[in-house]
């Protein structure tokens, strides 16, 4: 019998790679909500480099020292997706005001169609200017040095694009 008092959160995104600014979200999430769902969704408007699986994988690894939280993808709409998995809440992380901007939108129409609240958390400090779109496009002007990597996303990730892109991501001392 489901518990009506525990509150599940969905934190959807594309997470291609998974930055230590996304970490953050979830490890700030963990601590408010029951339970937390990293919820690996496609976004057409985003070409991506991972598989939904190799996300899945990569995340499960960076989040595995967190008891209360679960990875897994899902296609379709996102208020669909929350419903389903019994959460009550969608957790957003949001670094400036083109962000907020953007899931203002989103979350009136997740409230008002589906009846999904959205809990926004601002980013910290140290992660308000990194993005996958960014950590991509390093990589892209042949910029994968694990060390500088490393200082954007968990090593995790630094090893699943090093194997990506079949590059050395270096001794594991460099990344851990």
């Amino acid at each position: 019998m489901p518990d009506k008092d525990k509150v599940v959160a969905a934190y959807p995104g594309a997470f291609d790679p998974i930055t230590h600014g996304h970490l953050d979200i979830v490890q700030r999430a963990s601590r408010l909500f029951d339970e937390v769902i990293v919820a690996v969704g496609h976004n057409p408007e985003k070409a991506v480099w991972f598989t939904p699986a190799e996300r899945v994988r990569m995340i499960r690894e960076v989040v595995a020292h967190l008891p209360n939280v679960r990875t897994e993808s899902y296609d379709g709409l996102t208020m669909d997706y929350v419903l389903s998995v019994g959460a009550r809440v969608l957790v957003r992380g949001i670094r400036d005001t083109v962000d907020l901007r953007e899931e203002l939108q989103i979350a009136a129409v997740n409230q008002m169609v589906g009846g999904v609240e959205t809990v926004f958390l601002m980013s910290s400090d140290e992660y308000g200017l990194t993005s996958s779109t960014l950590i991509k496009q390093i990589v892209d002007m042949g910029g994968f040095d694990a060390r500088r990597l490393s200082r954007l996303v968990p090593p995790v990730a630094v090893r699943h694009l090093a194997r990506k892109f079949g590059v050395s991501s270096g001794p594991p001392d460099d990344v851990d």
